[in-house]
């Protein structure tokens, strides 16, 4: 079953309803002694997976170079000025994309275009070790550098080190506490306490499940659900092929494909199989949106992803 229109409208009300209302007990309670506002020119210091990187103020042209660190730009009411693809030539995620009308593409995740963030004139890149280490030199010829550790996985490790780069580690706090109070919310108003989840994202040619430590993972583990006691990868995933499909084995089950196209996966192949799964048998089996469950890594898609379990659930 596919999101439809009207359930993106409420999603993104929603979670855009949820970030103002924050900012706006934030700007009451004033921000901590060590945050500046976007401009300021007070240096300070940034401790980051690569080192240490010394600001002269908060910089005011920023490129990113992963979704994490988007969402979490956006997330602070900040706008960079260069972002990468979703996948080259289709554009930043579409649950951001209308914030991001003055942001210029940067290639994709992977392969960012050093030409392009040069021409942009950065003062400040942020990106991920774990995807962009062999081009950390050339990026820190352009501009002062900070990276990540990881990307996805501990994804809270991503936010709070974009936080850190742009002098609001305490705002980004505040955002992380509230999102795991309504995830918890969330989690009481569908049962999800001794109820089994799998997170399953079909690929060309196999289909994968998600664990505990990644973005989805831990915020269905946050609301409450048991993702298993399996042999998870280093990234918290397991990689199957289609005839292992008897895996996806929660009492309810999230699935999806990148870009939302079955046609390019596994998913009609499993799909037409797996009629005797436990979640297929509940009906409790539920097509979901791959931007925001595995691109939209970060504060703001983690409130859809909320949304649309407390949709699916409730």
């Amino acid at each position: 079953m596919t999101s439809s229109p009207s359930l993106m409208r409420r999603s993104i009300l929603a979670a855009s309803t949820l970030i103002a209302v924050l900012a706006m007990l934030l700007t009451a309670c004033g921000s901590s002694s060590s945050d500046d506002a976007a401009g300021s020119g007070d240096p300070y210091t940034v401790e980051h997976a690569m080192g240490t990187t010394e600001l002269p103020g908060v910089p005011a042209r920023i490129v990113v170079l992963d979704s994490p660190h988007l969402d979490a730009l956006v997330a602070l009411g900040i706008t960079p000025v260069g972002a990468p693809e979703v996948r080259v030539g289709q554009g930043f995620p579409a649950y951001l994309a209308d914030k991001l009308a003055d942001t210029e593409p940067v290639g994709g995740i992977a392969e960012p275009d050093i030409d392009a963030i040069a021409n942009l004139a950065p003062d400040l890149i942020i990106g991920a070790k774990v995807r962009h280490e062999a081009i950390y030199d050339q990026l820190t010829a352009i501009a002062p550098t900070v990276f990540s550790e990881n990307s996805g996985t501990d994804w809270t490790e991503q936010a709070t080190i974009t936080a850190a780069a742009v002098n609001q580690s305490g705002r980004m706090a505040e955002l992380l506490r509230a999102l795991d109070e309504r995830a918890v919310e969330v989690g009481n108003k569908v049962g999800a306490k001794g109820t089994t989840a799998s997170i399953v994202r079909f690929r060309p040619d196999n289909f994968r499940l998600y664990g505990p430590q990644t973005f989805s993972g831990s915020l269905l583990t946050t609301m409450g659900f048991d993702l298993g006691d399996r042999d998870w990868n280093e990234y918290s995933m397991m990689e199957l092929s289609p005839e292992l499909y008897e895996q996806i084995d929660g009492d309810v089950a999230f699935y999806m494909s990148p870009g939302g196209d079955a046609d390019a996966s596994s998913q009609k192949t499993i799909t037409a199989l797996w009629s005797g799964i436990p979640s297929v048998k509940a009906n409790k089996a539920f097509e979901v949106e791959d931007d925001t469950w595995m691109v939209g890594i970060g504060v703001i898609g983690a409130g859809l992803v909320l949304d649309q379990v407390e949709d699916k659930l409730a």
